[in-house]
């Protein structure tokens, strides 16, 4: 079994105040301070989302996305900032039901998050319509419910993704593409669709990075997936086994993000 309390440790030692209070916050439910949520939400942009880049004036589908799962683990997804954010996710939709960045971040942005790129046009639409289906304001229901004021966009982009997908299940962009799109189609009840693309994930938990396999299990735990899943019992067992022995998980993008990794396997584990 993974040791959480290692993993506890590491993030303590290791963490600033919004990462400490990220911890407590999954631990226990402790609602941080209004100076520390401020912190977490600061940048946001005056018509909803956050840049790329601080010097930006232009919201990013890719940074808002990563800002409302920071915001997740504060329990701060009914706060002003993060529902403007999703009401800017939800305006700049397009009618078919994808999302793509803005044309002028084409200098900026990732590969993963290109203007355009047909990869990046199916990561970024699983990434929002997943964070719009989880962000649900739990005294209104889930996404697939009509009373909630992003049903429609949910649906619209989960029908525009298995348009995508391979008589497997196989789809056509980046790892992470397939476990968010596996959790939305999971979320709108299109069970069959989403366990072809489990028995695909299944096959590559083996070889998943330690964040990778940390997001894979945070994000379907949170659609309600059961931990006792075969795909996410594999998923745990890769998380075991891929802790470090000071109590981490290493990040992907550097040593500077194996906090955010840890608390990702963190919120996976609990």
């Amino acid at each position: 079994m993974a040791d959480l309390d290692a993993a506890i440790g590491y993030v303590v030692a290791h963490g600033d105040s919004v990462d400490r209070a990220r911890l407590s916050y999954l631990r226990s439910g402790s609602v941080p301070g209004l100076d520390v949520l401020e912190k977490a939400e600061f940048g946001d942009l005056p018509d909803g989302g956050w840049p790329a880049l601080s010097s930006s004036a232009i919201p990013s589908v890719d940074a808002t996305c990563f800002r409302l799962a920071e915001l997740a683990d504060l329990g701060a997804l009914q706060r002003p900032p993060a529902r403007a954010a999703l009401a800017w996710l939800a305006r700049c939709q397009y009618p078919e039901g994808y999302w793509q960045e803005h044309e002028s971040l084409a200098a900026v942005a990732p590969p993963w998050a290109q203007p355009g790129d047909p990869e990046a046009t199916v990561y970024l639409t699983v990434h929002a319509a997943y964070w719009l289906a989880v962000s649900a304001p739990p005294q209104r229901g889930y996404a697939d419910q009509p009373e909630y004021e992003y049903a429609q966009n949910i649906t619209l982009a989960g029908e525009a993704f298995k348009t995508t997908l391979a008589p497997n299940g196989a789809w056509p962009s980046y790892l992470a593409a397939g476990w968010l799109g596996c959790a939305l189609l999971f979320h709108l009840g299109s069970y069959y669709e989403s366990a072809q693309m489990q028995v695909i994930l299944a096959e590559r938990v083996p070889d998943m990075s330690p964040s990778d396999v940390a997001s894979l299990t945070a994000t379907l735990r949170r659609v309600g997936l059961s931990q006792d899943d075969w795909l996410l019992q594999s998923a745990l067992r890769r998380l075991t086994d891929t802790q470090r022995h000071d109590g981490a998980w290493e990040s992907d993008d550097g040593p500077a993000f194996d906090v955010h990794s840890t608390l990702v396997a963190i919120r996976a584990l609990s």
